[in-house]
């Protein structure tokens, strides 16, 4: 690679992972991205055929299974081909892959801060549920879910469209990054990090903090149910819809915090950790949030036997 001037035309994506097990990871990739896409598919169709499911809550699991679809369908080919040695990616899809990573992730992150404080108002406040979740409420929360990640990707495609790029066109990872770009940028200024940083606190710590307040108070509205059966199935609701918030930070946090505190990840650990923050929750949230709910489960058996 020219080291001192390069268009920027393509980028070469390096996706360290041991050659031994790259055949596992592209058997296994490969398998959970059909899971995915079966999985959301079949939930959005349910979803989408029953006008009973068709309330705040089951609205919001059919969004975030078009989520998943998006997500899933933007990183997961492109990342096997790049372990079939398909390294290069050209500028306009890096640069799509890019924001559309930025944007989804975003709108999950609020969604599932929306899905919280439904679940709140829905055992909090039963009474009033019907008064506070209006379908005005749910276009208004829907409105900011996009208004504000979409601003946040404007400012992000302003800036990215500022950088040049002399050092290299190698990214040093599996699938086009907004900081990796960054790195390998001519014109390293802090602004183009500040961003980020705001845009981490705004779509990540803000809402995991607010998911968690809200499912501290249901825990807490829970334990005070007299019925055995009422506190069992909140308490599972909780943990259930935890669980989705769980495997979608966890992984990003992990990262972020060890490499705050100067600890340094290979860069096949810190791979790793991106591709299972990024691929495997979307396989799992239609099982934890859909699969496990009693409407949606019986929805989708009557589905099966119409068809059989």
């Amino acid at each position: 690679m020219n080291q001192t001037s390069m268009s920027a035309s393509e980028f070469v994506l390096l996706c360290t992972i041991d050659s031994q097990k790259k055949n596992y990871a592209i058997a296994i990739l490969t398998m959970v991205y059909l899971v995915t896409l079966c999985g959301n598919f079949l939930v959005i169709l349910v979803i989408a055929m029953h006008p009973h499911l068709q309330k705040p809550m089951y609205v919001g699991i059919a969004t975030l299974a078009v989520i998943d679809l998006v997500g899933s369908t933007n990183i997961t080919p492109k990342l096997i081909a790049v372990l079939l040695d398909w390294v290069a990616i050209p500028y306009g899809p890096c640069l799509l892959q890019l924001l559309l990573v930025l944007y989804l992730g975003a709108v999950e992150s609020f969604l599932l801060a929306f899905m919280a404080c439904d679940r709140y108002v829905a055992v909090v406040h039963p009474l009033r549920y019907s008064t506070l979740i209006t379908k005005r409420t749910v276009w208004a929360a829907s409105t900011l879910l996009h208004i504000v990640p979409t601003a946040f990707i404007v400012t992000h495609l302003v800036l990215i469209t500022e950088l040049s790029f002399c050092k290299t066109n190698i990214l040093n990872y599996c699938f086009c990054d907004y900081s990796s770009l960054g790195k390998i940028a001519c014109n390293e200024n802090p602004k183009y990090f500040v961003i980020l940083s705001i845009a981490s606190f705004v779509f990540g710590v803000f809402p995991i903090a607010f998911v968690l307040l809200s499912y501290a108070r249901i825990a807490y509205a829970a334990l005070k149910i007299s019925s055995v059966d009422g506190k069992r199935k909140t308490l599972n609701t909780v943990t259930t819809h935890l669980l989705v918030v769980g495997l979608f930070n966890t992984p990003l946090l992990i990262s972020h915090m060890l490499t705050g505190v100067g600890v340094k990840l290979s860069t096949e650990a810190y791979n790793t950790l991106i591709i299972v923050a990024n691929i495997v929750p979307p396989m799992f949230n239609p099982l934890i949030y859909s699969f496990r709910n009693k409407e949606i489960r019986s929805s989708i058996l009557k589905l099966f036997k119409k068809s059989a």
